[in-house]
């Protein structure tokens, strides 16, 4: 099993744990209005799983789901698309200790090859995009024409020079505000879109998001939950900060700075 996704999908489940009221947008499917209807943790992963696809070589995330075939293989990069029903045949019949990444691997599945302050490898700023040209216009596709709503407040975690939100869409959408919070100032101060923004470390054991309680109406965090020591308890802040009905998107992809990335992630495949 691919403890990645695995990983993936208990973030998911803290954050509904934690905000009862979160909606989180699938496939036509509600997450949410599932486990109101007291669904099995095995069908509510499944209803994850069945909107998990390729977006791009390089990127993954949460978007309607459609019909892979196997057998054709995609003509600019030669990626075999994943056979109906592969990733829902990933994950158990029955849910246990042992499959669940917080549980069974310990702290190992959470430590990195540089452990050093993460100030330290932040210090310089990088003005580049870490993941391809398509892999970029997908994200930035989805987050503002499809994601966000208009007169959101948008908090950017794990932020940086890019948030991946158009300027037409932030004017015609009238978004009230999108917070950037990240690790490097001259990153953040250097982003067109935000409209404030913060330092912090988010693997620091004290860290607690810098915003009041149900203040946001759209939370995103992109191409970075690979690099959180203490994902599970960033979650939780991420549902205090969110308003009852609010909805977040994790994008993710396999491109990484390995030697910060957590062992759950350089561990494992594509």
């Amino acid at each position: 099993m691919n403890h990645a996704i695995i990983f993936y999908i208990t973030l998911l489940l803290a954050i509904l744990s934690t905000c009862v009221a979160l909606s989180f947008e699938t496939a036509g499917h509600n997450l949410l209005k599932a486990c109101h209807h007291e669904l099995s943790r095995r069908r509510a992963i499944r209803s994850v799983a069945a909107c998990t696809i390729g977006l791009a070589p390089s990127l993954t995330c949460i978007i309607n789901s459609q019909p892979a075939m196997a057998s054709i293989k995609d003509p600019k990069t030669g990626i075999l698309l994943p056979e109906a029903g592969e990733i829902e045949g990933a994950f158990p019949a029955t849910w246990d200790d042992d499959d669940n990444p917080f549980i069974s691997m310990g702290k190992e599945g959470f430590s990195r090859l540089d452990s050093a302050d993460d100030s330290v490898f932040y210090t310089d700023p990088r003005f580049v995009e870490h993941v391809d040209e398509n892999a970029v216009k997908a994200m930035t596709s989805y987050i503002s024409d499809r994601f966000l709503e208009r007169g959101d407040t948008v908090l950017d975690l794990c932020s940086s020079w890019t948030s991946h939100i158009t300027a037409q869409s932030k004017d015609r959408l009238e978004l009230k505000r999108i917070a950037g919070l990240g690790m490097n100032s001259k990153e953040l101060s250097s982003n067109p879109l935000l409209t404030d923004w913060a330092v912090l470390d988010l693997n620091k054991a004290s860290a607690r998001l810098p915003y009041e309680d149900s203040i946001f109406d759209k939370v995103i965090c992109q191409l970075s939950i690979d690099y959180l020591t203490r994902p599970l308890d960033v979650m939780r802040e991420v549902g205090r900060v969110l308003k009852p009905g609010g909805r977040v998107a994790i994008l993710f992809s396999n491109r990484l700075f390995i030697q910060k990335a957590i062992g759950l992630w350089t561990g494992a495949d594509d």
